[in-house]
């Protein structure tokens, strides 16, 4: 029993580190006027919102109004940019969301 849970811990603790040096190696990163040319010229996306994180990054979200393609950027206070997430079936949401309830302890 006890050799199976070592096992399976060694197996996790690898695919953790594993993981953790792919998204290093797959961040597509650049300066930001370059990251935002190309999300123009290549997929037509123009920033729909923009916001400060807690770690004073500015977080961006860019789409295509016409395509519904979608980024997120990160931009740190180094002036470097890089891709998030991206995808597909942006919508621009004009309702409000339902008003807190109070129970969010």
């Amino acid at each position: 029993m006890i050799n199976r849970i070592l096992t399976l811990s060694l197996g996790i603790g690898t695919i953790l580190l594993s993981t953790q040096h792919a998204f290093g190696q797959g961040q597509n990163c650049a300066a930001h006027d370059a990251v935002v040319t190309r999300l123009a010229t290549a997929y037509g996306e123009t920033r729909h919102s923009i916001g400060l994180a807690a770690d004073n990054s500015v977080v961006e979200v860019f789409a295509s109004d016409e395509t519904g393609t979608w980024t997120i950027t990160v931009t740190t206070a180094d002036g470097t940019t890089c891709l998030v997430a991206s995808g597909q079936a942006f919508e621009d949401m004009a309702a409000a969301l339902p008003p807190a309830t109070g129970n969010d302890t």
